[in-house]
């Protein structure tokens, strides 16, 4: 077994004839030819993919799976559907969007298989140092395990929509990614926003 380490990530992929796992940099030109930002369907080396979309990946992870050790296994599992998927990438649509959508798939999946209660976990590292008090810092991270425990209990075409929407993408992008009409989008938002209030109301 072989392993890399990218953006954080220790990252194992299977190779296919043997059942063996190997390295990603050895693996990672096998989808994609190198170089390339996604436009006109060339896609970059997976290692920086996992560089530049790691957290994004990491993020929608979270939002998820609440265990620590089942969360690691749905990045992993993640990771693997991206580097699968990547041949199918047309351009059709930003890279962004198209590890999004493949990350989003793959978690439905994976958490429709879980048979549990929701448990929190912690948050990650904030990328950027802020000049929050200790005090100040306290009452956000309070707020934000808060907003991370009610999203998870969200039916998950809430869930999805919500994180999407925090993730930063347009609707229009949000419906193309979920394939449905921008008024059923804006009415699954709509009641997964008010079911996020009443849930912070009662203190998720």
């Amino acid at each position: 077994m072989s392993a890399r380490r990218d953006a954080g990530f220790i990252l194992y992929l299977p190779a296919e004839a043997s059942g063996k796992r190997v390295d990603v940099q050895q693996s990672a030109s096998a989808p994609a030819p190198p170089g390339g930002d996604g436009k006109n369907g060339v896609v970059p080396p997976f290692e920086r993919i996992v560089a530049d979309y790691g957290p994004l990946i990491s993020r929608i992870a979270m939002s998820y799976e609440a265990d620590p050790t089942l969360r690691e296994d749905l990045t992993q599992q993640i990771f693997l559907a991206v580097w699968q998927a990547l041949p199918s990438f047309r351009a059709d649509s930003s890279l962004k969007t198209f590890i999004a959508r493949v990350a989003q798939n793959r978690s439905i999946s994976f958490v429709t298989k879980q048979v549990r209660q929701p448990r929190l976990a912690e948050l990650p590292e904030k990328l950027e140092a802020d000049t929050l008090n200790p005090e100040e810092e306290a009452i956000e991270m309070n707020e934000r395990e808060m907003l991370l425990a009610a999203t998870r209990r969200l039916p998950l075409p809430q869930r999805e929509v919500i994180i999407l929407v925090l993730e930063g993408f347009s609707y229009a992008e949000i419906a193309e990614m979920l394939q449905i009409a921008p008024n059923a989008l804006a009415l699954r938002l709509s009641r997964a926003k008010a079911a996020l209030k009443t849930m912070l109301e009662q203190g998720a």
